[in-house]
């Protein structure tokens, strides 16, 4: 099916919104799109009425379990939600922040501990900007999404990481609501490798109930790559010997 004129705009202002600002170019019966923050690109195929099917060059940049290359998109909303999605991920693949950190921390003093700390805290900053740029903007359990108040929480711990690509690995990090994001990072909390939350009992059953954790929660957009990270948490940072799960 070839690309109307009309679904040719569309798809382009759709490409120009979520991040893919270079000019798109023909490819057969699809639209081809890409970004000069990032190598990876997008084919969109119009297959039917509002029906599109949507291939990435790599597909680690779709977020998802599988390892196709491709997916069908239903509406002009869901294709919005799909280029969003991969040009974030595009954007944050782990070399490319660590990139951006030794670029932007190549000349500053690192002689002192005072100097150290503060290109710590840009290597932070750049970290929690990858991670609300991957997890779009919301928790990835509650699905809160006041920025204000998420934290980009290590889930390896920033000073048990060997390399800057281990602490700035977007994999290496969880967007959680302030609450878990303590119960995380106190070791009172960890998630198994499907994603469900697991609580030490050390996190009293009344706690859990003033948390509003007495129900199952879960990682939504848990991936392949984030599992040897959750292993290290749960080995070396999670009080779990003696632990409740639901």
């Amino acid at each position: 099916m070839t690309v109307s004129a009309l679904d040719r705009v569309r798809i382009e202002k759709a490409a120009a919104d979520c991040g893919f600002e270079l000019a798109p170019v023909a490819r057969g019966a699809g639209v081809q799109l890409g970004s000069s923050r990032f190598p990876e690109t997008l084919l969109v195929r119009v297959i039917g009425e509002e029906l599109f099917e949507v291939e990435v060059s790599d597909p680690a940049i779709l977020g998802r379990a599988s390892a196709t290359s491709a997916l069908n998109v239903v509406g002009y909303g869901e294709l919005y939600d799909v280029l969003r999605t991969t040009a974030a991920h595009a954007r944050t693949r782990p070399n490319r922040v660590a990139d951006e950190f030794r670029k932007t921390t190549a000349t500053m003093p690192k002689a002192t501990e005072a100097e150290r700390l503060v290109v710590q805290r840009v290597g932070q900053g750049l970290f929690r900007s990858a991670l609300l740029d991957y997890w779009q903007g919301k928790c990835c359990v509650t699905g809160l999404d006041n920025t204000t108040l998420l934290r980009a929480s290590h889930i390896r711990p920033w000073a048990d990481c060997d390399t800057d690509e281990q602490r700035l690995d977007v994999f290496n990090g969880l967007l959680l609501a302030p609450h878990l994001d303590a119960a995380f990072d106190a070791g009172l909390m960890t998630f198994d490798d499907t994603g469900a939350a697991r609580f030490a009992n050390a996190l009293t059953a009344d706690q859990r109930d003033a948390l509003g954790l007495n129900a199952p929660i879960s990682i939504t957009g848990l991936c392949a790559n984030h599992l040897a990270y959750l292993a290290f948490h749960r080995a070396r940072v999670w009080q779990g010997r003696r632990s409740y799960r639901f």
